[in-house]
């Protein structure tokens, strides 16, 4: 879908390189530039890292020598996209940064990624998902009432809020672009990208129907229906029975027909079934819960280890080679297309 787009990429670590990903999965040509004695940004050996994948070419230059940054600058003339994640002014102090390459690639579409953003009180401070994550409200959210917040590894600021965010911003820069001869500078920070993915959650606050306590509402571990319990073999099953038809199921399949409230969303029912269906899921094994008649139809389903979802084949982008989860790019881009038109 996106073959003849070209992508420069400087080397880093988390939403950059996932961004790089996409958009290489999906047919740009992606051209990965190293700095030469700079930090390792090779978090993981480039061998076992997906991240990696659908590179056209890797490059490694000094971009301190002159020699250096005027091939890069050649390299970004022809170039669609550039993306970055260094802190605010570091490709400026390189002679990278957007004034030097629009002045020989006006068209380009230069996507900076941070945390904080390119300005502001922040703007300068290190940090990592959990940093930026902590600043939207959402961490604060996550995890049980009588604990601390719990990160949910690094998925929503570094790939949900820079990664995704980037992928989405750049194509639609680029879009404009393609129409006017004039690229754009973008401005992608993390926190920002974070801070918009709680917009249902500041939606339910604002309309009453989210608390401030951890484990105390209908997406947080609070409702009955909405979260995992433990199963006799010390494994745990994950219940999403939101709707009245699933809450519904969800009871046939526990055998707790007579003790469905008259409604299931009122909170102050919520700690009774808890318990109940705690009680429950004790009684049988992951796996003979998930292979019930009703699971199904119940939104209920095995919590699997990284090593079994890859090879339980209910994953159509994972599969397993020996010891190690394969993560398949090429054959199945993240987005498909279908082959009927709706």
């Amino acid at each position: 879908m996106l073959q003849g787009i070209r992508v420069i990429e400087f080397s880093g670590i988390g939403p950059v390189p996932f961004c790089a990903m996409l958009l290489a999965a999906n047919g740009a040509q992606v051209t990965r530039l190293h700095r030469a004695g700079g930090s390792n940004s090779d978090f993981v050996p480039p061998a076992n890292d997906p991240l990696r994948r659908g590179r056209h070419q890797e490059i490694e230059l000094d971009l301190k020598s002159d020699t250096a940054r005027a091939t890069a600058l050649n390299i970004c003339r022809t170039a669609d996209i550039l993306l970055e994640g260094y802190r605010p002014g570091v490709m400026e102090r390189l002679g990278l940064g957007p004034e030097e390459v629009v002045a020989v690639n006006p068209a380009i579409v230069y996507g900076r990624v941070t945390g904080f953003g390119q300005n502001g009180p922040s703007a300068l401070n290190p940090g990592h998902d959990i940093n930026y994550l902590a600043a939207t409200g959402a961490l604060h959210a996550i995890g049980s009432a009588d604990a601390p917040p719990v990160p949910p590894l690094n998925l929503v600021a570094d790939f949900g809020g820079g990664g995704l965010y980037a992928a989405f911003s750049v194509l639609a820069a680029l879009h404009v672009a393609r129409q006017t001869g004039k690229g754009r500078v973008l401005d992608i920070a993390m926190q920002d990208g974070a801070t918009l993915q709680m917009a249902m959650t500041y939606g339910m606050h604002n309309a009453g129907y989210w608390r401030p306590s951890r484990g105390a509402n209908l997406l947080d571990g609070g409702a009955p229906f909405y979260r995992c319990y433990d199963t006799r073999d010390g494994k745990y099953i994950a219940v999403g029975a939101l709707e009245p038809q699933f809450f519904s199921a969800l009871l046939r399949l526990l055998h707790l027909e007579e003790h469905a409230p008259g409604n299931h969303l009122d909170p102050s029912c919520w700690d009774r079934l808890t318990r109940e269906f705690a009680d429950r899921f004790r009684k049988k094994t992951r796996d003979d819960w998930a292979n019930a008649p009703l699971a199904s139809e119940a939104c209920v389903t095995p919590v699997l280890d990284l090593h079994e979802a890859a090879a339980s084949g209910r994953n159509r982008l994972l599969s397993t080679d020996g010891d190690r989860i394969v993560l398949d790019l090429s054959s199945v881009p993240p987005a498909r297309i279908l082959d009927h038109a709706i």
